[in-house]
C-alpha cells in the first residue's frame, strides 16, 4: 500500500471542486493551483492550501508540469490528480510525477502513451480483438498518402487527430477535393491542442450511437466495467447530453460491449478508471473509438446509477488498494442524464462567450445534483474550456430523470457571458430525445449550426417592463422616504404611467405600465396585458400575468438593463425610453472579433476585392479555431490588427467598402 494524505489536484473549475469534496470526504488534505486569471476562483478557496502556478494561459499555469510539480513539493502532496484535459492524458506528466516520488492518480504512463495515440491504439486493438471501425493509422503522413487510403477506405472518412480528442483536430471529409484542406485545419488544431500534428482517417459511420464503457482496474490485475454512458447527443463532436444506461442497450449488447472494454483494458494492464469509447450501428454492430485513460466529464451518471463513487475508486486505487467490488456486485438502479452548461451563444453559431458572470443561481431539487465551478461576481475566462457547470438528475425511470433535468435547468440562471441553458431546455424537450431516439446526428438535423430562440412576445415584454417599473419604484421609495407610498407613481386625478421602451426585432416595442391596486395594465400597441406582482425577492419572482402564475430569476445590471430566466427561455432587455435615436448603420462593412480570443491570421490584405462569405480571418478561442467570413461583398480598406494579437469582443479586425 502506497501511503499519502494530502492530494494536489492539477486543474481546476468544477472538476477541481468534483475530486476536493471526495478527498475531504475521506479525511485527506487538498491542494490547489491556480492561475492568476483564476485567483479567486472557488477552487481555490476550496481546498486546504493553493498555489498560484503563473499566467493565465494554460501554456503558462496549468500545462507547466514543473510548476505544478514544485507546488507539490512546497505543499507536502504525496498524490497528484490530473481531473481531465490539461495533462491528464499526458504520459511524460505522468512520469514525471513518479520520478519526483509522488503518486500519479491515473493509470500507468505506458497505458496512457499507447492509448493516447489513435494510431497505436487501434493497432493494438485489432490484435485485441476488440472490433474497429476501418481506416488508416500508417505513419506516413504525407497528403497523397491520406488521399490514397481514403479512396480505398471509400468517403465519407473522418479525419481524427491521433492524440487528444474532444473533437478537436477532427474533421468529416465528403470528397477527394475537401481532404487537403481538412488535413490541414486538423492538422493546426491538433498541433496547438496537443502538440503533435500526426493525424488517422477512419471510415466515417454516420449517425451512430455514441456509446462508452466505464472501466476500472487495479493493480492486482482485476478489470471490470460499470455499465455503459450514451453520449450520442453532440454538436461537433463535443458531448452536450449524456445518460445511463443507454436507451439503445440491452443486457446481452451490454455484456459484450462491456467484455471488449475489459479487453482493451487488459491489452495496456490497465489501472484506474477508463472509458472506452465505441461507435454503435442500430444493427448491434459497435467499433472502437479510443480509450480515455482518465475521469470523464460525464462519469456522474456511472455513479448515479451505479452508487460507486468514482473518484474515492481512483484514490482507493492510486494507493495500492485492491478494487473492493467485483463485477457480480456491480449492479445498476434507475436512469440518470446530464447537460453540459456552456459559456457560449447558440444564435451565433454556439461561438464561445467569455466575462463578468453576474448571476449565478444553481437550482435543487430531489434526485438533483450539479456539478459546478462558477459563482456570482466570478468571471468566464476565455482562456480556458467553455463548459462551467453540469446538471445531472437521477430517475427510476428515463423520463423521471429527463423531467428532473429539464426542470433544474428551468429552475437555473446564467446571467453575463451568453450560455447554452435555453438550447438545453429546447433539445431536451424535442420527441427524438424524449424517446430516446436520439443519434450523433440529432443535434445537426434539429438545429443546423444554430439555435434561434422563439421571438420575444408580449407577455415577455410585460413582465419585464413590470419588473422594470418596480425597481424604479423602490428605488425612488428609497430616496423619498417621506412620502406615503400610496401617493408614488399616482396624480391628483388618476394614476401615472411609466414608460419603457425595448428594442426587440427590427422595431421599438413601447410598453405602458399602469399601476392598480391590484396590479398593472401593460399596454403593447392594442394589446392590454394585466400583470400582478405576488412576490419579489433580491433574485426570484413570481407574477400572474393575464390569469396564469409564473415564476422566474432576474437580475438589474443597471437602471435601464435587466436580465430575465423564465422556465423556458432567457433574455436580457434594455430600456431605451427617453433615450435620443442615431441613424442606425447596416454596420456589415465593419468586421469586429465576435469573441475574445487570439488572432491567428488574416486572409486578406488591404485593397484586395472580396466576395460575400469569403474568409477573411481565423480567430482562435477556447481551444477551437474560428474562421470569420465576410457579410458583404467589396473592397477591404483598412486592417486593425496583426496575427497573433489578442482581441477582445467586438474589437475591430478589418472594414470593407461594400460595393454599389
Amino acid at each position: 500500500m502506497t501511503h499519502f494524505d494530502t492530494v494536489l489536484v492539477a486543474n481546476r473549475g468544477e472538476i477541481a471542486l468534483r475530486v476536493m469534496r471526495t478527498a475531504r470526504d475521506l479525511g485527506l488534505q487538498t491542494v490547489a493551483v491556480f492561475s492568476e486569471a483564476d485567483a479567486d476562483a472557488p477552487h481555490v478557496r476550496f481546498a486546504d492550501q493553493a498555489v498560484c502556478i503563473g499566467p493565465a494561459p494554460a501554456s503558462e499555469s496549468y500545462l507547466n508540469a514543473e510548476r505544478i510539480l514544485q507546488a507539490a513539493a512546497r505543499t507536502g502532496a504525496g498524490a497528484i490528480h490530473p481531473g481531465y484535459g490539461f495533462l491528464s492524458e499526458n504520459a511524460d506528466f505522468a512520469r514525471a510525477v513518479a520520478g519526483a516520488g509522488l503518486v500519479f492518480i491515473g493509470p500507468s504512463p505506458d497505458a496512457i502513451e499507447i492509448m493516447g495515440d489513435k494510431a497505436k491504439a487501434k493497432r493494438l486493438m485489432i490484435k485485441a480483438g476488440v472490433p474497429c471501425v476501418p481506416g488508416y493509422e500508417g505513419e506516413d503522413q504525407d497528403a497523397q498518402q491520406f488521399l490514397a487510403a481514403a479512396n480505398e477506405i471509400g468517403f465519407p472518412v473522418m479525419v481524427k487527430a491521433a492524440a487528444g480528442g474532444g473533437g478537436k483536430g477532427m474533421r468529416l471529409v465528403h470528397t477527394a477535393d475537401e481532404l487537403p484542406d481538412a488535413l490541414q485545419i486538423a492538422r493546426a488544431e491538433a498541433l496547438n491542442a496537443f502538440g503533435s500534428d500526426v493525424l488517422i482517417l477512419e471510415k466515417a459511420v454516420l449517425e451512430p450511437r455514441h456509446v462508452e464503457i466505464q472501466v476500472f482496474g487495479d493493480a492486482d490485475g482485476t478489470v471490470l466495467h460499470l455499465g455503459e454512458r450514451d453520449c450520442s447527443v453532440q454538436r461537433r463532436h463535443q458531448k452536450v447530453i449524456e445518460e445511463a444506461p443507454s436507451p439503445a442497450v440491452d443486457p446481452a449488447l451490454r455484456d459484450r460491449m462491456g467484455q471488449a472494454a475489459i479487453a482493451a483494458a487488459k491489452a495496456v494492464n490497465y489501472v484506474g478508471a477508463g472509458t472506452v469509447e465505441f461507435l454503435l450501428e442500430p444493427s448491434g454492430a459497435f467499433y472502437f473509438l479510443e480509450m480515455n485513460t482518465r475521469l470523464q466529464v460525464e462519469h456522474p451518471v456511472t455513479e448515479m446509477v451505479t452508487g460507486v463513487d468514482l473518484v474515492a475508486l481512483q484514490l482507493r486505487v492510486a494507493s495500492g488498494l485492491p478494487l473492493d467490488l467485483s463485477q457480480n456486485d456491480v449492479a445498476h438502479k434507475g436512469h440518470a442524464i446530464e447537460v453540459r452548461l456552456y459559456a457560449e451563444d447558440p444564435e451565433q453559431g454556439f461561438l464561445p462567450s467569455a466575462g463578468p458572470i453576474s448571476l449565478w443561481h444553481e437550482p435543487d431539487g430531489q434526485g438533483l445534483r450539479i456539478d459546478g465551478g462558477i459563482e456570482t461576481g466570478g468571471e468566464v475566462s476565455a482562456f480556458y474550456d467553455p463548459m462551467l457547470a453540469k446538471v445531472i438528475g437521477w430517475g427510476a425511470t428515463r423520463e423521471e430523470a429527463r423531467r428532473r433535468v429539464l426542470r433544474g435547468l428551468q429552475k437555473s440562471a446564467l446571467f453575463g457571458p451568453a450560455s447554452n441553458r435555453d438550447f438545453l431546455i429546447d433539445a431536451l424537450s424535442q420527441p427524438e430525445f424524449v424517446q430516446g431516439e436520439a443519434t450523433t446526428g440529432f443535434i445537426g438535423r434539429t438545429y443546423g449550426d444554430s439555435f434561434t430562440p422563439a421571438t420575444r412576445s408580449d407577455q415577455d415584454h410585460a413582465i419585464s417592463a413590470v419588473l422594470h417599473t418596480q425597481l424604479h419604484f423602490e428605488k425612488a421609495r428609497q430616496a423619498a422616504p417621506h412620502i406615503a407610498e400610496e401617493l408614488l407613481g399616482w396624480s391628483s386625478s388618476k394614476p401615472l404611467s411609466s414608460v419603457v421602451v425595448y428594442h426587440s426585432g427590427e422595431a421599438p416595442v413601447t410598453c405602458r405600465v399602469t399601476r392598480k391596486d391590484t396590479g398593472s395594465v401593460v399596454s403593447i400597441g392594442d394589446a392590454q396585458i394585466e400583470v400582478t406582482l405576488r412576490r419579489k425577492g433580491t433574485t426570484e419572482f413570481e407574477l400572474v400575468i393575464d390569469g396564469d402564475r409564473v415564476s422566474g430569476l432576474y437580475h438589474q445590471q443597471s437602471d435601464r438593463a435587466l436580465s430575465v430566466a423564465l422556465p423556458d427561455s432567457s433574455f436580457a432587455v434594455y430600456d431605451c425610453a427617453g433615450m435620443p435615436r442615431a441613424e442606425e448603420e447596416s454596420g456589415l462593412g465593419l468586421v469586429t472579433a465576435p469573441m475574445h480570443g487570439r488572432l491567428l491570421g488574416l486572409s486578406v490584405a488591404v485593397g484586395e476585392t472580396i466576395e460575400r462569405g469569403q474568409k477573411l480571418a481565423v480567430l482562435e478561442a477556447m481551444k477551437m479555431q474560428h474562421e470569420i467570413l465576410a457579410a458583404v461583398s467589396g473592397t477591404v480598406s483598412r486592417i486593425e490588427p496583426q496575427a497573433g494579437q489578442q482581441m477582445a469582443a467586438g474589437d475591430l479586425i478589418l472594414e470593407i467598402v461594400e460595393d454599389e
